[in-house]
């Protein structure tokens, strides 16, 4: 049988540069401004917005990495979901995808068959279509999507934007880094269930707030802490996250208590340090420093949202007060 992490040495979000390198690569690329560039490189966010008309903004991101499951029809879901992500975490809707793709020739066209096809009916699910991409040659087989879609461009959600006295929220479980590193095959299963789940719900259920999300991320490779910070830096606060009010996947808190860890740890907390602090116990700060693949909604809102936010499956995990731009982990 066809085991697609057998042909690679990093997969998923893991498979990011370190948030350090790529900050400053990014800063170097910033060039002159466009007026109808309302997000860009400077600062970036989770995708791109460029203003067409008074109330059209395409969105545009992409992302794609190597296989962190086994089965081809997983990964090919768990890409397109992870790329779908970024534009609904801008507060657009998915219009269409390119695929981005990368493979031996030496696999079996039945698994390229199977990537292709299950990212397509992501795609689908997501509102939009796959329109086409570009295939190359690769020892080692990578795959993902560059997702367009539209916003107004008045609605917009970055990841700045939070203020002091809004609770913060977080639509799925942590540890899909950790289980598929050394959970059991029935975690890993219900990881890879969460993974291949669109946000495109939890984007519906912050559109229908009756005040917009002040600030809006996903949770990917920098882990928890590091979206977290990133939505810190930007908005110019302090966030505190409750250590207790964090959800876990099935058998994530087990493996990290035992000692499991992905390349992505050592990489998020050198990128975090001095800018982190963590009072919660070890496993526990292990999660939130793991790199998450497909991960949920991290949004900064009003706290009179909060409890109809915790009905529709959001867990309330922090608050954002006053103070110079840092997290807090208690």
């Amino acid at each position: 049988m066809l085991k697609l992490t057998e042909w690679t040495s990093c997969g998923g979000c893991a498979a990011k540069w370190g948030a350090s390198p790529l900050d400053a690569l990014v800063k170097t690329l910033a060039g002159p401004v466009d007026e109808a560039l309302l997000v860009g490189l400077a600062p970036f966010d989770d995708a791109a917005v460029y203003r067409v008309s008074d109330d059209l903004a395409v969105v545009a991101t992409t992302d794609f990495f190597p296989p962190l499951v086994d089965d081809p029809a997983d990964f090919g879901a768990v890409a397109a979901a992870n790329a779908c992500s970024d534009v609904f975490a801008m507060g657009a809707r998915v219009a269409f995808a390119l695929n981005i793709s990368a493979f031996p020739e030496r696999m079996p066209v039945e698994a390229v068959g199977a990537i292709l096809t299950a990212a397509a009916a992501v795609v689908a699910e997501a509102g939009g279509v796959v329109a086409g991409g570009h295939t190359i040659r690769s020892e080692e087989p990578i795959f993902g999507l560059a997702v367009q879609g539209f916003v107004h461009p008045d609605r917009v959600w970055v990841k700045g934007g939070a203020r002091a006295g809004d609770v913060v929220v977080l639509s799925k479980p942590l540890g899909t880094g950790i289980v598929l590193a050394g959970g059991s095959e029935d975690d890993k299963a219900t990881v890879i269930a969460g993974m291949r789940t669109l946000n495109r719900a939890a984007a519906d259920v912050l559109h229908g707030l009756d005040e917009p999300p002040h600030a809006v991320t996903d949770v990917t490779g920098f882990g928890l802490l590091g979206h977290a910070w990133e939505m810190a830096e930007r908005s110019g606060v302090t966030i505190e996250l409750d250590a207790s009010a964090l959800r876990f996947y099935d058998g994530a808190l087990a493996a990290a208590e035992a000692g499991v860890r992905t390349g992505g740890d050592a990489r998020n907390r050198a990128h975090l340090e001095g800018r982190v602090t963590c009072a919660a116990p070890a496993a526990v700060e292990a999660l939130a420093y793991d790199p998450q693949t497909s991960g949920g909604l991290l949004a900064a809102v009003d706290p009179r949202a909060a409890a109809g936010l915790e009905t529709a499956g959001f867990a309330v995990v922090g608050r954002v007060v006053a103070g110079p731009p840092s997290v807090h982990l208690r």
